[in-house]
């Protein structure tokens, strides 16, 4: 069993950005230090939702702060970024941590960032299976080039040599699962479905892979709060969380005008309560368990700032190391 913490360098009023930033490669320590096996990290562009434009960047910055740890992307998003140029910025990762880095990507959504960015709703729409095939090649290959409808260009080497890296994908539909299934790519399953919706993903997962392909391990996130009691963790969540997400998801503007989808944060937070490790660590140590024994999977990743203030989430991660970590590492 694998348990990971998942940050999104997430921004609650009152705080500055690059104390959020600080406090995020706090928490890696932390992590470490308490028992974690891997820290993931979230990317954003243009809002408070967090505040990590670059979670390549800052992985390198925790890597050089931490010893054991594995460092992840969760996600750098692809649809903006030249497949490339990420590739690259792995291999620098992989090759100075001793190979504790972990690229996570995933398709991202039609946001503003596609426009700042240059690289377009087309691209968005319809490219992300040619970005992660020359992603991948770019990550395994000692030259790559590129004749499809989005990518064009002569062979290169790739420098430094490139890392060998299998990226994990951000799956939020079944379209994406198959995709990932196809190339037998581990899927990162979001912290916004229940159990019940991440097993269907991987049992969608599973019939979209070629026969041959070993399964690979899937990672999945969730939300974790631990205190004494369970209706403490929970009213903390439920009164420090939607200061955050209100003004958060207000960031996610369409690059087109669509229609935002709308979201009752008050009762997004209790589901998430209702759903995930959130409680005494009793009550936290057996919703993993039940996440273990309905889906299967092996690898969780924790989301620990919903507390709202560096000196909580530092707390949290300890609490959860030392009083929940210890009954579920035999699942």
């Amino acid at each position: 069993m694998r348990i990971g913490v998942f940050l999104v360098a997430a921004q609650f009023p009152g705080m500055d950005s690059g104390d959020v930033l600080r406090a995020t490669v706090e928490t890696i320590v932390a992590a470490e230090r308490a028992g974690f096996d891997d820290a993931w990290i979230a990317e954003h562009h243009f809002m408070s939702y967090g505040v990590c434009p670059s979670a390549t960047m800052l992985a390198g910055v925790a890597l050089g702060r931490t010893e054991r740890i594995r460092v992840g992307t969760a996600v750098s998003v692809l649809s903006n970024r030249h497949p490339v140029a990420l590739a690259e910025e792995a291999a620098i990762l992989h090759h100075t941590s001793g190979g504790r880095f972990v690229l996570g990507v995933g398709r991202g959504g039609p946001w503003l960032d596609l426009e700042v960015f240059g690289t377009g709703l087309e691209r968005y729409e319809r490219g992300f299976a040619e970005s992660l095939d020359l992603l991948c090649a770019a990550l395994t290959r000692p030259s790559v080039k590129a004749e499809g409808e989005f990518f064009r260009f002569r062979e290169v080497p790739m420098s430094p040599e490139p890392p060998g890296l299998r990226p994990v994908v951000a799956c939020t539909s079944a379209a994406t699962a198959s995709l990932a299934a196809e190339r037998g790519l581990p899927m990162l399953l979001g912290l916004h479905i229940g159990d019940e919706e991440k097993a269907e993903m991987i049992g969608h997962y599973a019939r979209a892979c070629p026969k041959d392909v070993p399964a690979p391990g899937h990672v999945a996130a969730a939300v974790a709060q631990v205190a004494d009691t369970t209706e403490q963790a929970v009213a903390t969540l439920k009164a420090r969380m939607p200061e955050w997400l209100r003004p958060g998801l207000a960031g996610y503007v369409p690059v087109d005008g669509r229609p935002r989808p709308a979201t009752d944060v008050d009762a997004y937070v209790d589901r998430l309560c209702r759903i995930h490790p959130v409680g005494s660590p009793d009550h936290c140590a057996e919703r993993l368990r039940r996440t273990v024994e309905r889906t299967g999977l092996r690898h969780l990743i924790l989301f620990v700032e919903g507390a709202g203030d560096p000196a909580a989430t530092l707390e949290n991660v300890a609490r959860l190391g030392a009083e929940v970590l210890p009954l579920v590492r035999d699942l």
